[in-house]
């Protein structure tokens, strides 16, 4: 379950952006809608404990992610979050099996390699498990994203963008995998874009409230 109310994320004390009011139960959806610069990445990036929660609170299976410590957010992320930004951050010169295990050894958690053949046969991209990652192409780069969100089980699913460079077809794709993931692993799935073709599929929304010029 994710949890947020009168959420202000910032940098350096300031606060940049507000989420009045969130409520997600496992397997829900919800989407954040909002231009860019906006802040919607800063609440997605609060909610992962990667930058400061200013006010009000956040709780992630009922636990306050604000009141932790830095290395006890890092440790509740790897357990519990799974994240699937614009940019995938996968690395090159590793295979696509490795880039998935690589976020659960980096966490400090075990890695189950059986789990993580399991998602990427599912999604189809067992052929390409040994292969380097940066033989992919961008849509099989973004199963792989999708699949390494997966690969913990975690609580609650946080998308940046995830169809802002896709077609159509490319984008309804993404959009039901995304939300395929979030019923199968119980999470809670927050996507944060300005795409307004996911509306369709997505029709909780929920808005931010931009506080200041840094916003992103």
């Amino acid at each position: 379950m994710l949890e947020a109310t009168d959420l202000k994320a910032g940098y350096g004390g300031e606060a940049v952006v507000e989420l009045p009011s969130l409520r997600l139960s496992a397997g829900e959806a919800a989407l954040m809608l909002g231009p860019s610069g906006s802040g919607k990445t800063s609440v997605l990036l609060a909610i992962a404990g990667l930058v400061d929660v200013l006010g009000g609170s956040v709780r992630v299976d009922g636990e306050d992610v604000a009141a932790m410590s830095a290395a006890e957010r890092d440790h509740f992320r790897g357990r519990k979050i799974g994240l699937v930004f614009q940019d995938l951050h996968l690395i090159s010169g590793l295979s696509t099996l490795d880039n998935l295990l690589l976020a659960p050894f980096a966490a400090g958690q075990p890695q189950d390699a059986a789990r993580a053949l399991e998602l990427l046969t599912h999604l189809g991209l067992d052929r390409w498990a040994h292969r380097p990652a940066e033989t992919l192409s961008r849509g099989q780069a973004q199963r792989v994203a999708i699949a390494r969100a997966m690969l913990m089980r975690p609580s609650v699913i946080l998308a940046d963008e995830p169809t802002a460079s896709l077609d159509d077809a490319a984008c309804d794709t993404v959009a039901r995998l995304l939300l395929d993931a979030a019923r199968e692993t119980g999470a809670a799935l927050l996507i944060a874009s300005h795409d307004q073709r996911l509306k369709p599929l997505i029709p909780q929304t929920v808005s931010v409230v931009s506080l200041g010029a840094l916003a992103a």
